[in-house]
C-alpha cells in the first residue's frame, strides 16, 4: 500500500515516468493480509499528525480512485489491563487533543454502557476516537494501483528487481526480471524484503520481517462498529461490511523471516482468549487463517527518508504493522519530497 500511494501521488502531481514493480501480484505482500486498520491514537506526535493526514485521504478514496474501499470510520476501542500502560495512554490523550484529534478516555463501566458486548473483566482503562477507523486493504491497494495507471503509471507484476545500478553514487537504472530500465529515482517501499532491496545499493537498513497470523469467521448481523485492540491483552478485532470478524495477536517469541505456515496454537490461543473477552464469538465458526508479515525497525517507528550515500535512492520502510494506516501520507510526502525537493503538505 506504501508503494501504491507513492505512485499514485507522483502520477497526481504529473509524473508519468512511473514504474511499478511487484514481485507477484497486486497485494501479494503485507498489505492484503493485514487486518486494515486505520488508528490515529499514537505516543508520539509525528505519527498523530501522519496518522491525521491520511485519515483525510482515507475519506476522499472514493472520490480520488472511483472505487469504494469500504472504509468507515467506526472509531477504534483501545483496552489496557495494565496500570502503567493505563497512565501512558492518559498522558497520550492530552497530547493527542493538543493535535486536534477526537478522542476521550473511559473508565470500564463506559465501556460497557456503550459496547456492552465486551466483556471488561481486567481493564483498567479505555480510550476511544470515534474518527479512527477501517478498509478493505485489497479495495484500497488496488484503488491508487488503477488510478496510478490511469494517470500514466506502468505496472509489472510477475516481475522482480534484480539489481539496482549506481554509478559514481548515484541511481541510473534497475535490473529487472523483464529487463533493465533507465530512471534517476528508486524508492525502496519492498516491506518485507525491503532488507534485500537495501543491500542493493550496499545499505544496511535496520528491519527484520516477523510473521504475523489472522483469521476470519463466518458473518454475523452488524454489531461492532470500532475495530477494538488492546497492547497489554495482546489482540485486535473488527467485524467486516460483510459481517465477518477479523482477528490477530502478536507473538513475541515469533523468529525474523518470511514464514507463512499457520500454526494451531495461534488458532487455539485466539478462540480461547477471545470467546472470553467477546462472548458472542463463542459458537462462532472460524472461516480460515493465514499469515502476513511485520517488517519491523528497532523501535517499531517507519523509516523514511533520502539515502546520504546513493543519490536518487528514498526508502519508505519500517512500518511494523502500520503501513496501511499511513500509507496516503508517507505517499505524499515522498511523492512532494521527489517533484519539489521537500515534502509541503506532511512534517
Amino acid at each position: 500500500m506504501v508503494g501504491a500511494s507513492i505512485a499514485f501521488h507522483l502520477t497526481r502531481l504529473g509524473e508519468k515516468d512511473v514504474f511499478i514493480f511487484e514481485k507477484n501480484y497486486v497485494s501479494s505482500g503485507s498489505t492484503g493480509r493485514c487486518a486494515g486498520g486505520i488508528r490515529q491514537q499514537w505516543s508520539t506526535r509525528n505519527n498523530v499528525r501522519l496518522a491525521m493526514r491520511s485519515v483525510e485521504w482515507f475519506k476522499r478514496m472514493k472520490e480520488d480512485t472511483g472505487l469504494d474501499v469500504e472504509y468507515k470510520q467506526g472509531g477504534y476501542l483501545i483496552l489496557s489491563f495494565d496500570e502503567k500502560e493505563a497512565e501512558e495512554f492518559a498522558k497520550n490523550v492530552k497530547m493527542q487533543k493538543e493535535e486536534g484529534l477526537e478522542v476521550e478516555v473511559l473508565t470500564p463501566k463506559q465501556v460497557k454502557r456503550r459496547f456492552p458486548y465486551v466483556n471488561v473483566e481486567g481493564v483498567k482503562l479505555a480510550t476511544f476516537c470515534p474518527t479512527d477507523g477501517h478498509a478493505n486493504p485489497h479495495l484500497a491497494n488496488f484503488a491508487y494501483i488503477r488510478r496510478s495507471v490511469e494517470n500514466g503509471a506502468r505496472l509489472f507484476t510477475k516481475t522482480e528487481v534484480k539489481e539496482i545500478d549506481v554509478s559514481n553514487g548515484t541511481v541510473r537504472g534497475v535490473w529487472t526480471s523483464a529487463g533493465y530500465i533507465e530512471c534517476e529515482v528508486v524508492i525502496n517501499a519492498a516491506g518485507p524484503w525491503s532488507k534485500n532491496v537495501g543491500e542493493m545499493v550496499g545499505i544496511d537498513l535496520p528491519t527484520e520481517s516477523y510473521r504475523h497470523q489472522i483469521l476470519v469467521t463466518e458473518p454475523l448481523e452488524h454489531i461492532m462498529d470500532p475495530m477494538i485492540i488492546s497492547f497489554s491483552g495482546n489482540f485486535y478485532i473488527r467485524q467486516t461490511r460483510h459481517g465477518s470478524f477479523l482477528m490477530g495477536q502478536g507473538d513475541k517469541d515469533e523468529k525474523p523471516g518470511i514464514n507463512r505456515k499457520v500454526t494451531a496454537r495461534f488458532l487455539l490461543e485466539m478462540v480461547n482468549k477471545m470467546s472470553r473477552r467477546f462472548p458472542f464469538l463463542k459458537n462462532l465458526r472460524v472461516i480460515r487463517q493465514w499469515c502476513g508479515e511485520y517488517n519491523m525497525s528497532p523501535d517499531a517507528q517507519p523509516i523514511v527518508g533520502l539515502s546520504e550515500n546513493v543519490s536518487g535512492y528514498f526508502y519508505a520502510v519500517g512500518f511494523s504493522g502500520h503501513g496501511f494506516m499511513v500509507a496516503p501520507a508517507v505517499g505524499e510526502a515522498l511523492a512532494e519530497w521527489i517533484v519539489f525537493g521537500k515534502p509541503k503538505n506532511v512534517d
